[in-house]
């Protein structure tokens, strides 16, 4: 009878060691599995996966944190956009999801960054600090932000030789999906920009942007394969600070046509128009002449005031005041 117990003690004892280690290998393929997305959604972000030619790649993946924490690490950052020419290389990435909470993924890109487009373009970056964090559902990313800290890009056209240099103390983006539209809020503080050969009229400005795009929510992480061709939506408020009272803000629904022409009617509103004036006219003194016509056109708009509202039209990239006064014309994305 003591043998009987003792043996069907020893199958208990046996059942639950062979139940942990089930739950231990399933818990660990688990962890690798959500290790192995968790890469896969920040490369999302990285380089998001709109058209087949699209690829991002870690360097010396490491995965780090098992068994409490869903960590990893990567020394370097590659994508490549061979239907567009474009090819992009980063420094070391690092991120890292709770393993209650593997959705809510957050993650550290390090400087330099490199981008190198078919057309000439070359960008090279650095910045002091990048952190970011997003947030998963079932079929894609439901919304990210970013904070970059310390910001100096120089951008140079192989073509034109043109070099123009910008620096940013602090730059926000922030996007969501909001019932199949995307909204993005940009913002940059203490920002310089410096063009070669040209006065640097403005040493520092803030900006900011708030908008809607319809029914383009996969554009967050590359489902959308159209982009902003057909794209339409609505600028809630993007504004321009240089200080000193000088601001400059506009807003108003626009679209896209398939060809990438913009179309739009928005309201603009100057601050310190003569201000504003004199500062253009320093920064381009070969179109000074029509930069005072335009500006003696708005002031009679604004009954002589130094506060001017007034509508901007733009009809498939032509540009006027008030559908009459031409602009120019703004090219094609």
């Amino acid at each position: 009878m003591a043998a009987s117990s003792q043996s069907g003690s020893g199958r208990k004892f046996w059942l639950l060691g062979l139940g942990i280690v089930l739950v231990i290998a399933i818990y660990t393929g688990g962890w690798f599995y959500a290790a192995a997305h968790l890469k896969e959604t920040v490369l999302k972000v990285i380089a998001p996966r709109s058209t087949a030619g699209v690829s991002g790649e870690c360097a010396d993946i490491d995965f780090r944190g098992y068994p409490f924490r869903i960590g990893l690490y990567c020394s370097k950052v590659g994508v490549d956009d061979n239907t567009n020419g474009v090819s992009a290389s980063f420094g070391e990435l690092r991120s890292a999801a709770q393993v209650y909470a593997p959705g809510h993924i957050v993650w550290e890109l390090d400087s330099p960054a490199e981008i190198r487009t078919a057309n000439g373009l070359s960008i090279s970056a650095q910045w002091e600090n990048l952190q970011s964090s997003l947030v998963t559902r079932l079929n894609g990313i439901d919304r990210t932000s970013m904070v970059i800290d310390g910001l100096k890009a120089i951008a140079v056209s192989s073509h034109t030789g043109q070099t123009v240099n910008v620096d940013a103390g602090r730059t926000e983006v922030h996007l969501r999906q909001n019932a199949g539209d995307l909204d993005g809020a940009f913002s940059l503080r203490d920002a310089n920009a410096l063009i070669k050969d040209w006065p640097q009229v403005f040493p520092k400005f803030s900006a900011s942007a708030d908008i809607t795009l319809a029914g383009k929510g996969g554009m967050i992480d590359g489902s959308d394969p159209q982009g902003l061709y057909g794209a339409s939506g609505e600028l809630r408020k993007a504004v321009a600070d240089i200080g000193d009272g000088k601001v400059m803000t506009l807003t108003g629904p626009f679209s896209f046509d398939e060809q990438g022409f913009l179309s739009g009617k928005f309201k603009l509103e100057i601050e310190q128009l003569g201000p504003w004036r004199d500062s253009l006219k320093q920064a381009l003194p070969e179109i000074a002449k029509t930069v005072d016509t335009a500006a003696k056109l708005l002031k009679a708009l604004a009954v002589g005031g130094d506060r001017v509202s007034v509508d901007l039209v733009v009809q498939r990239g032509n540009a006027t005041v008030s559908g009459f006064i031409p602009l120019g014309t703004i090219p094609p994305i």
